[in-house]
């Protein structure tokens, strides 16, 4: 299946989006895996009416891009959850899906389509490296994409994404809050929703209660880069 490069992708328009509420425009860049074995099925399904779901842009494991819905319109794929002050994610943010089942590293060719793609949105918006996101950090206790294969420090070297230095730690939840994670109202255990979150992006192979090293990376994360929208 052909498609186009981040600076030209081929268009496959999706009926699945709408205004962004308020008159919002992108301050985030929500990355997503699509848990499907292919981008021909993911296709199918981010422009089906039926599946009510979307996402502006589509990337294969080759660095093949399509894009599916204009970045000026509200696409549907962050759902609830919320980062920081940012409570409707949809109208706030630019959504990218990753050919990725979940379970196994993001190809080289795969991660150079996005950096290209992320360097034309980030400035066509004016977005910063800590406005680009997991869905796992929006949406605490339900998501784990882009998953724990996911290169974030690679990203952030690139100057794409944040990293964080370990800083003195404070209250971990105050701290995560800080950052940009807040666990839904319904989380039966608000702490290991977060912990869960903040770890799938900073630690993914750790275990166990809140660890000194978490909490120093949390609090690196609050002190350096705020979430948009406080």
């Amino acid at each position: 299946m052909s498609a186009g490069t981040p600076e030209r992708p081929l268009r496959c328009a999706s009926p699945n989006h709408g205004p962004r509420r308020g008159g919002d425009r992108p301050r985030l860049i929500v990355l997503h895996y699509t848990a499907m074995e292919s981008a021909a099925a993911a296709l199918d399904r981010l422009c089906d009416p039926a599946a009510e779901v979307s996402a502006h842009y589509l990337i294969d494991t080759d660095g093949a891009v399509w894009h599916l819905v204009e970045e000026v319109r509200r696409a549907w794929h962050a759902g609830a959850g919320a980062w920081g002050g940012i409570a409707d994610v949809n109208s706030a943010s630019v959504g990218i899906e990753l050919q990725n089942r979940g379970d196994h590293p993001f190809p080289a060719s795969q991660m150079h389509a996005l950096e290209r793609l992320l360097r034309g949105i980030m400035a066509r918006w004016e977005i910063g490296p800590a406005g680009v996101i997991g869905h796992s950090d929006t949406a605490v206790g339900r998501k784990r994409d882009p998953g724990p294969r996911f290169d974030w420090r690679g990203l952030a070297r690139a100057g794409l994404a944040v990293w964080p230095e370990p800083a003195p730690p404070g209250e971990f939840m105050q701290d995560a809050a800080r950052a940009g994670w807040r666990a839904p109202d319904e989380a039966a255990d608000p702490v290991a929703a977060v912990l869960a979150a903040a770890r799938l992006r900073l630690r993914p192979w750790g275990a166990g209660p809140v660890a000194a090293a978490d909490r120093a990376l949390v609090a690196g994360l609050a002190a350096r880069w705020p979430a948009p929208g406080r």
